[in-house]
């Protein structure tokens, strides 16, 4: 039941993504930006969830529209496969290591979009990946999905291990977010809505 489909079309992009939060962490990826391949896999195996995602974008100008409109889609999608969050956990929290480097996420399903984002990294570029790129696209799935996301990265020196151990608490915090709760039955908020 917490299957979706999405695509979005714009000038810019197009983006497909197909997202299962009860999968096994199977992920799919071809959006022409090799390191978020990456990245999204990490989403996917340590939040086993089932993630396929396939973009085009306007790549010729450089990578922020396709890494931003594939945060919105996946925001979209995630939004979609929660639903009313009833009997869900709703909290979800991570500490991830790599090597030297240390990353915290927090997530609340809260149904109210809020990034707070504190990473340095320790240098500007992966490979060719611009590292401004990480938050553009939780920025863009915290929108859409409609929650909120606290990342701090608490230590780290190679800039790809801090992106790295960002995507993996990611996953593994809404993961467990996202859970059912046994003991809940109904939407965990004293409002009745989330």
């Amino acid at each position: 039941m917490r299957q979706v489909e999405i695509t979005r079309n714009t000038l810019e992009t197009q983006v497909a993504v197909k997202l299962d939060l009860d999968g096994t962490g199977q992920g799919r990826f071809a959006t022409g930006v090799p390191f978020l391949d990456h990245m999204l896999d990490q989403i996917a195996r340590h939040g086993l969830i089932d993630l396929d995602v396939n973009a085009v974008g306007d790549l010729h100008i450089d990578d922020h529209h396709t890494v931003e409109d594939i945060g919105i889609s996946v925001g979209q999608a995630l939004a979609r496969a929660l639903g009313d969050k009833k009997g869900l956990r709703r909290y979800g929290h991570a500490y991830v290591p790599l090597d030297e480097a240390l990353t915290r996420v927090v997530i609340d399903l809260s149904g109210r979009p809020g990034l707070v984002f504190e990473v340095e990294f320790t240098r500007a570029q992966i490979g060719a990946f611009d590292v401004d790129l990480v938050r553009e696209f939780f920025q863009g799935l915290v929108n859409h999905a409609q929650i909120t996301v606290h990342i701090d990265n608490l230590r780290g020196l190679n800039a790809h291990h801090q992106a790295e151990t960002v995507f993996k608490a990611f996953g593994r915090a809404l993961r467990q977010a996202c859970e059912p709760d046994p003991r809940c039955d109904r939407i965990p908020s004293t409002k009745g809505a989330l």
